[in-house]
């Protein structure tokens, strides 16, 4: 099976990957992957987080080429088949790749979160994208009491936009 550093290699070395999209992914990843690992996820839980974080915006290239901008929602429609076929050679098994694929699929539908992998992903991607936007930063209050529910997860954004004094783990 493809190593996760295979993937990011990969992801990287798509023509479409801009250098914004490659910072987006590599914060994206890193946060998701201390998340999860400070919070005790088990090696398979932990290894379909990390490669959903590596793909989960892999639509963003094309929806801004062909539509101008790549809301959440379409990002949802279009992401799951990109992430497939992406993975579709790399070894993964099909239960892994189905859950990666729900992950890329619902990384900004904050309702219903159905395991820790789904719920570390959208905090690592509200975390990185509250700093790259100003939009999102005025989200922060509001993110942190409805979204936001690992302690890991709830110390990084405390520490990072001074919303409390929680010491990260």
């Amino acid at each position: 099976m493809m190593t996760v550093s295979e993937a990011i290699a990969g992801m990287l070395a798509r023509p479409e990957t801009a250098r914004r999209d490659a910072e987006h992914l590599m914060k994206v990843w890193a946060y998701a992957r201390l998340i999860g690992e400070l919070e005790g996820l088990d090696e398979r839980t932990q290894r379909t987080l990390e490669y959903a974080a590596v793909v989960h915006d892999i639509a963003c290239p094309v929806l801004r080429r062909e539509r101008g901008s790549a809301p959440g929602s379409l990002q949802e429609e279009y992401g799951p088949p990109m992430a497939r076929a992406f993975y579709a050679q790399g070894g993964m098994d099909g239960a892994m790749l189905d859950r990666v694929c729900l992950l890329v699929g619902r990384h900004h539908t904050y309702t219903g979160v159905d395991g820790p992998d789904l719920q570390i992903l959208l905090e690592a991607d509200f975390l990185v994208n509250a700093g790259e936007s100003e939009k999102h930063r005025k989200d922060v209050n509001a993110f942190r009491k409805n979204v936001f529910k690992t302690k890991t997860g709830l110390a990084l954004l405390d520490r990072l936009f001074e919303t409390g004094d929680v010491p990260v783990p």
